[in-house]
């Protein structure tokens, strides 16, 4: 963005969803000429990262409470590291709100439960408020019952799965997250494809330990599909072994997976992609299916969004709690004492990651790249918004 600091600002993928009429109605168009001002690329304070995410949304036909707790979700997924899913995706959330594809404040009905069981329909609303309720519900259920499965289907981008298996872990509470993509977004090709056939679907586990709980949160391929986004915003190449190309040739180039043709993410598990490809579609069956919600099909027959399959244990109605957390520390210091090869500091345990980067960011602030700093200040500036965090 040069030349007397005005540029045509392109919003990413999203024009692939809007109608002509739209596009000329809407803040969100693909292609709109507006001056923008060049803002500093930032490290930013989490609470001011949040208000300044809080205010987008408002602007943008959220109500203030649940732009908040997006807001939250979103920023505590920057803290963690896991900026694919941070406040580069507000501008994504707004135009699907545009678009009529999310609906703020939508209700959460439940389509039937017994006692450990809840199937709900989350009417397209936020993804994050809809499955922070569904796992409200199941930890509720589980505590009573000793198990809950909860299903969740017409929701939005529920954001990091990780979230929610802290939010059981804090409750006392095992459990296990699966999301497809309902029946929508393609990226990942089987071994040997060259077309995309699956979502990244990712699954999450968390156990409760103390503040140090284990959640252990990853995609099904070899990277999340917002990861490439954030290279592509960035103008940035692809580390070795991400992508293939529409003809299946290994690539780094991130612009090839929304191609025409377009490329896929590789399945996780390098020369043994196979299982990572067939966890995939374990979760697909699992969050699809099993959830009576949608799989994925050559046309989706719905928007982009996630079918939720959750599961939360209480460990008091199995083994007994107090044995649960005897094992568990035993078997944490157990790995942690393992002799280290030279050069390793410490044995990561699933949730070291988040727990190291979430303490520098907390201290530093949360850095954000030029590229997805832009489209936000871009956003702010058709919004009305303030830009904070700019200095």
């Amino acid at each position: 963005m040069d030349a007397g600091e005005e540029s045509r600002y392109k919003l990413d993928e999203f024009e692939l969803y809007r109608s002509s009429s739209e596009r000329r109605s809407t803040y969100y168009s693909l292609l709109t000429t507006v001056p923008l001002t060049r803002f500093p690329m930032p490290s930013i304070q989490a609470t001011t990262l949040t208000d300044f995410a809080t205010e987008l949304l408002t602007a943008g036909g959220v109500s203030r409470d649940e732009a908040r707790l997006v807001a939250a979700s979103l920023v505590g997924a920057n803290l963690r590291g896991h900026d694919s899913h941070g406040v580069m995706r507000i501008p994504f959330y707004l135009d699907t709100v545009t678009k009529g594809e999310v609906v703020p404040g939508a209700e959460f009905t439940v389509v039937r439960e017994s006692e450990t069981t809840l199937v709900a329909d989350g009417g397209w609303g936020f993804g994050q408020t809809q499955a922070r309720r569904l796992m409200e519900r199941s930890i509720a259920k589980g505590r009573s019952a000793g198990t809950c499965v909860g299903t969740l289907i017409h929701a939005g981008h529920i954001g990091r799965l990780g979230e929610y298996c802290e939010q059981a872990a804090a409750a006392g509470l095992v459990s296990m997250i699966m999301v497809n993509t309902h029946g929508h977004a393609r990226r990942v090709a089987p071994p040997g494809g060259k077309a995309p056939r699956l979502g990244t679907n990712p699954l999450a586990f968390g156990v409760p330990h103390g503040n140090e709980p284990l959640v252990l949160d990853f995609g099904t391929s070899a990277t999340a599909e917002g990861k490439v986004r954030v290279k592509k915003i960035a103008g940035q190449r692809c580390p070795d072994d991400w992508l293939l190309d529409a003809e299946g040739r290994p690539t780094n180039d991130p612009n090839t997976l929304y191609a025409n043709p377009p490329g896929t993410i590789l399945p996780m598990g390098g020369p043994q992609a196979y299982k990572g490809f067939g966890l995939g579609l374990i979760v697909e069956i699992f969050a699809g299916a099993l959830s009576g919600g949608v799989t994925i099909r050559e046309k989706p027959i719905n928007q982009n969004g996630n079918c939720v399959f959750m599961l939360a244990l209480d460990p008091e109605h199995l083994g007994g709690a107090s044995h649960f957390a005897a094992e568990i520390a035993q078997l944490v210091a157990f790995m942690r004492g393992c002799p280290r090869v030279e050069g390793c500091d410490a044995i990561q345990l699933p949730g070291d990651p988040e727990r190291r980067v979430l303490a520098q960011r907390q201290s530093e602030g949360i850095p954000l790249d030029q590229g997805n700093w832009s489209q936000l200040t871009a956003l702010a500036q058709k919004l009305g918004v303030e830009i904070r965090g700019s200095t």
